[in-house]
């Protein structure tokens, strides 16, 4: 038997369609319902689902008044607030394709994107990073007063047209702009059922940030395309309060990268009897974090693994309980296998390269602006992920490793070529190479390890990369070393920088 998954019918997306107006839908019904809470330790801001579809359909009203028209760019420079899902929302709603960017982005970063996407206009908090452009530049505040605008229609089309562009960190060391269909949000219904256990009476904590693509779609648009209600944190909001903000608002799922968790973990946590289970992704959870939560809750976490490319789409769930050891299994509907070098899936229990088909209605259109990058990442009628596995008898994924040098900090994917070219040419050192080390059980960091003259301040140096890359790129430690390992051809050994620092007890 080979390994190759494509078990359930996954009805295809309506046309014509709009996301945000799929997203809404179950809203519109439910007009007073609570469809986000943003809450503190003392208080909380309430927003009813009248009220969100009010200013979503107001703001996109705005954004038309402003000049753009649909298929037009809009790159969005905003912060960790409510502001960033009603212009994301209200962006697609009008047809307009925005970008949401991390708020942690350099002025040098935010030009490149500048520089590939031709945007028509830049919507921009006052407090977030932007170069000096000659693009059209409309602020939040202007946002602000669309959101009593009367309500724009809902651009209905070809759900294969584009509805959105995030980033994600190259393996060749460019970020890439990866396009989203407008159908991208009808392939979450796999999730909903494959790994939520979504429902409508649910009320979501995720712990992240409203700016960070896992909130925006787990935390946001999920739980509204259902008819849920979203509960986010308050800016700031210390890890150790969760558990009894979870508590105080009955939350019923908890979604969080698994470095949350293991924070929480550390002091106890009150009962939580409204919680059914929490949710985790964005980097590899442990198995010492999910027997901890597990004793601590008696609750389980369902783990899930996609990518910037696709949504997640290996997971456990509450109907498909997890199999130590592994990822999880492939959601019903999709379409899956672990392919070898000849771009045919291999045996099951054998190695090879997780990869989607290309009919999966949650992959990516494809790299804005960059055709030949695009068609690298396919092999015939599959799109390769980067990532080793296996695949058993019981359709079970394990996850083997990467096929290149990418490096997770954080629940974030980051080239290390990217992070070098940035660091370049850093006052003193003649040369230096990054990678992810293990610090502790659960926890890696990414380090440069550099050569120089005399050892360097390690202060100064961070100082330097926080100048040239966004916050959660940039080395957590720089660590002095006589030469670079390399091979007898001149080619860096990566993998042989994480033997120059020792293993965590």
């Amino acid at each position: 038997m080979v390994s190759l998954f494509n078990k359930g019918a996954s009805a295809p997306c309506p046309a014509p369609f709009n996301l945000a107006a799929h997203v809404l839908a179950a809203g519109e019904r439910t007009p007073d319902k609570q469809a986000l809470v943003v809450i503190s330790e003392t208080d909380a801001k309430v927003w009813t689902y009248a009220e969100l579809i009010k200013a979503v359909r107001g703001t996109a009203t705005g954004l038309l008044a402003s000049g753009l028209r649909p298929g037009d760019i809009l790159v969005m420079r905003v912060g960790n607030t409510v502001d960033f899902p009603i212009i994301y929302l209200g962006a697609i709603a009008a047809g307009i394709i925005p970008v949401p960017t991390s708020s942690q982005l350099t002025k040098g970063e935010v030009s490149k994107i500048i520089e590939t996407l031709n945007p028509k206009a830049i919507l921009r908090a006052p407090d977030v990073s932007c170069p000096e452009t000659d693009v059209t530049l409309l602020s939040t505040e202007q946002a602000l007063e669309w959101r009593s605008l009367p309500p724009s229609d809902w651009d209905l089309g070809d759900p294969n047209r584009m509805a959105y562009i995030i980033y994600t960190s190259g393996t060749s060391g460019i970020p890439r702009a990866v396009g989203h269909a407008h159908r991208a949000i009808w392939a979450r219904q796999m999730m909903m059922e494959g790994w939520y256990g979504l429902r409508s009476d649910d009320r979501l904590l995720h712990a992240g940030a409203f700016n960070w693509t896992f909130t925006l779609g787990t935390g946001l648009m999920d739980p509204w395309t259902k008819g849920a209600t979203a509960l986010i944190p308050a800016t700031g909001t210390d890890p150790f309060e969760l558990g009894n903000l979870l508590a105080q608002y009955d939350a019923s799922l908890f979604a969080a990268a698994p470095g949350v968790y293991r924070q929480m973990l550390k002091s106890d946590l009150p009962d939580l009897p409204a919680l059914r289970h929490g949710l985790a992704a964005g980097e590899k959870l442990s198995q010492t974090i999910r027997d901890a939560w597990r004793a601590s809750t008696e609750g389980e976490i369902y783990e899930a693994y996609g990518l910037s490319e696709c949504s997640t789409f290996i997971s456990s769930s509450p109907t498909h309980l997890h199999t130590p050891g592994t990822l999880g299994h492939p959601q019903s509907g999709r379409h899956i296998a672990i392919l070898g070098e000849t771009g045919h899936p291999v045996a099951r229990g054998e190695e090879g390269t997780i990869a989607v088909h290309k009919s999966d209605p949650g992959l990516m259109i494809g790299y804005v602006g960059a055709p030949e990058a695009t068609q690298a990442k396919f092999q015939g009628d599959w799109f390769l992920t980067g990532d080793r596995a296996s695949m058993s008898d019981s359709d079970a994924i394990t996850y083997l490793g990467r096929n290149d040098d990418m490096m997770n900090a954080g629940g974030f994917r980051v080239s290390p070529l990217e992070v070098e070219a940035s660091l370049n040419g850093l006052a003193g050192t003649s040369e230096l190479a990054v990678t992810d080390i293990a610090i502790k059980e659960d926890v890696r960091i990414i380090a440069c390890f550099y050569t120089s003259a005399e050892a360097l301040d390690e202060e100064q140096l961070k100082i330097a990369a926080q100048e040239r890359l966004a916050r959660y790129k940039c080395p957590r430690t720089f660590i002095r070393v006589d030469k670079l390992p390399r091979n007898p051809n001149g080619k860096l050994l990566r993998s042989a920088l994480k033997n120059q620092f020792p293993s965590p007890k």
